[in-house]
């Protein structure tokens, strides 16, 4: 029973991770202007890494628990270090580089940003396709 909640909060990581990536960031470019939709990212993102750690870690802690840990485990901590890593380093970077309008620097650290996504959405995919 709890292998199934700590494999279920993995899918749903994955699940958020896909709506954000090709729904909600799209959307908001699509529907905002530039300032506005960098004003509501801006708070959004911290709530979509945070809610990410969130069910990753409870994933981690469960599997503990539950003797479950595998081979899958060792991707999830991957994603959570990477999740850590972008929310605690590189989004205050982003910000600090986009607020002083140092866009060489702000285009470099949010292109390395979006590259951590997509590793982190190809990881749990990995999991969800029941290879490990």
């Amino acid at each position: 029973m709890l292998y199934l909640i700590a494999n279920n909060l993995i899918m749903v990581s994955f699940g958020v991770i896909v709506f954000f990536s090709f729904i909600v960031a799209p959307i908001t470019f699509i529907t905002l202007d530039l300032d506005n939709a960098g004003t509501f990212i801006r708070k959004i993102f911290p709530f979509y890494y945070g809610f990410n750690l969130f069910c990753l870690v409870l994933s981690l802690l469960i599997a503990l628990v539950d003797g479950s840990f595998a081979v899958r485990y060792h991707i999830v901590l991957l994603c959570v270090f990477l999740f850590l890593f972008t929310l605690f380093y590189l989004m205050p970077k982003i910000n600090k580089y986009r607020d002083n309008s140092n866009d060489r620097m702000f285009k470099i650290t949010h292109r390395l940003s979006v590259i951590i996504n997509y590793i982190q959405l190809v990881l749990l995919a990995i999991i969800a396709a029941g290879y490990y």
